[in-house]
């Protein structure tokens, strides 16, 4: 099963010769060791706020620690781990965020769909969109399907994932594993993981947005592949 499903919010100091994963929230800056992703961290750094006041400047940031969430290999060796893009990391970490805006209490399927909106640049992404199924779409079938919280509740500091979006990252470890095709676990295996899960908030939310089985057939036929924003490779 799993080996981490934990968010957290902590104030950190960003070390150069400690290999991390760094997502700028305005800017993706990504620096990803060679390594498996498995037990690295993300860090999702808010953008600082500085001021000036006689001559004393004061800086305030927020950054995010998140443990990539892989299934356990069947024989012990990280080579069947699968590696997961920057996206689909991005997309979990900014899928929690989503949660702790609309006070919740936890990180659920729902979440995860919002937080593939909110990165915005993968492939599926961009296919949701072109489908209507847009962020402001999804919050407000979120809003009606859960209801808003109180006003005065509070999201914990590390909102947990319910039980349907655990099993929908378990599904998408499992069907990369199982695809046989080398590169990067994306976004695409994400959101069919959400609409694995048939009874989760997440799937009611795109059916009720028109997402249906032929969508998921195209979204299948390309779910190996991503963008790629490399200004080299798109120079050749």
């Amino acid at each position: 099963m799993a080996s981490s499903y934990t968010l957290s919010f902590i104030p950190l100091t960003v070390s150069n010769s400690n290999p991390r994963i760094f997502v700028s929230t305005r800017s993706a800056s990504l620096s990803i060791a060679p390594s498996s992703l498995l037990g690295k961290k993300l860090i999702v750094t808010q953008p600082s706020r500085r001021c000036f006041v006689s001559k004393h400047r004061c800086l305030t940031s927020a950054s995010t620690v998140f443990s990539v969430p892989t299934a356990e290999p069947e024989n012990g060796s990280s080579d069947k781990i699968p590696k997961w893009s920057a996206r689909a990391i991005k997309s979990l970490a900014m899928g929690e965020l989503e949660a702790r805006k609309l006070k919740y209490p936890t990180t659920g399927s729902e979440a995860i769909l919002m937080g593939i909106l909110v990165e915005g640049t993968s492939t599926v992404a961009k296919f949701l969109r072109a489908n209507g199924i847009t962020l402001f779409k999804v919050r407000d079938e979120i809003i009606r399907l859960l209801g808003k919280s109180d006003m005065y509740f509070f999201s914990p500091e590390h909102p947990p994932l319910t039980e349907p979006a655990r099993k929908a990252v378990d599904w998408a470890v499992e069907e990369k594993k199982k695809s046989g095709v080398d590169g990067e676990l994306t976004t695409a295996y994400l959101l069919l993981g959400v609409w694995s899960q048939k009874d989760s908030a997440g799937r009611q939310i795109l059916e009720a947005l028109g997402f249906n089985e032929d969508l998921a057939k195209q979204v299948t036929e390309s779910m190996n592949e991503d963008v790629d924003l490399s200004f080299k490779k798109q120079s050749q």
